[in-house]
């Protein structure tokens, strides 16, 4: 059984996708992060840098004590492993696989996390911030539609690498994009859209969607962080 500790944004909706697709067996522990809840011990003895999702293996292959795992990439590597399913096997696609996760991870997630920032909570609109975000985020968009031009899925088979990215494109309306202006990536997008795993996956968000708070209360509790408040 894995333990998910889960909230509805992106990066969480990339475990559900993958425990739906997969059929593996989990519970979901809610960790509302506009409450402040990621900020209990509890939760930061499994993910110390007090972000969602983590996940707790209560049964993992090696049958010994139970393995805890945060940052969702990490997460999406370890149930990759661990069920043999949405990664190849052999080197050379594996490491297609591997680099697309990679390059969500260390791109896609953050420049558009950036774009949500500073066009939705940030206290004062900065007219280069957003630009230099919203545009940082279009050229995203085009490197992975440009990708998908002659591929159905990022890495050929529908893997790791798509369900990483997927979740990210969802809010490309609050990101200032068109997916009109990416034919790929719009296929590709309304393909994963429309896969049954990916359905139940989004549903099981529903249940959490009207569980946050106010805005200003969100803003200082997600972005009034510094290296004082670590440990604390």
């Amino acid at each position: 059984m894995i333990e998910l500790y889960y909230w509805t944004t992106p990066n969480g909706h990339k475990i559900t996708m993958f425990l739906e697709e997969v059929g593996l067996p989990y519970t979901i522990i809610p960790v509302n992060i506009g409450a402040g809840e990621q900020f209990k011990p509890e939760f930061l003895k499994i993910s110390p840098n007090n972000r969602i999702p983590a996940i707790v293996d209560q049964e993992p292959i090696d049958k010994g004590a139970p393995i805890s795992v945060f940052e969702s990439g990490a997460i999406l590597l370890y149930l990759a492993e661990k069920t043999g399913k949405l990664i190849a096997q052999n080197v050379r696609d594996r490491v297609e696989v591997l680099q697309w996760l990679f390059w969500q991870m260390g791109g896609l997630g953050p420049m558009a996390g950036q774009n949500h920032h500073f066009n939705n909570y940030a206290p004062e609109k900065i007219e280069y911030a957003i630009n230099r975000y919203v545009n940082e985020t279009g050229r995203l968009y085009a490197v992975l539609n440009q990708r998908l031009a002659d591929k159905e899925f990022v890495a050929g088979d529908y893997s790791i690498a798509d369900i990483a990215a997927y979740p990210w494109i969802v809010p490309y309306k609050s990101q200032n994009q068109k997916l009109e202006d990416f034919p790929h990536l719009k296929r590709w997008f309304e393909t994963i859209q429309a896969r049954p795993a990916t359905i139940r996956a989004y549903e099981k968000a529903e249940a959490f969607k009207n569980q946050t708070l106010d805005i200003e209360k969100s803003r200082e509790l997600l972005f009034n962080q510094s290296a004082n408040t670590v440990g604390r």
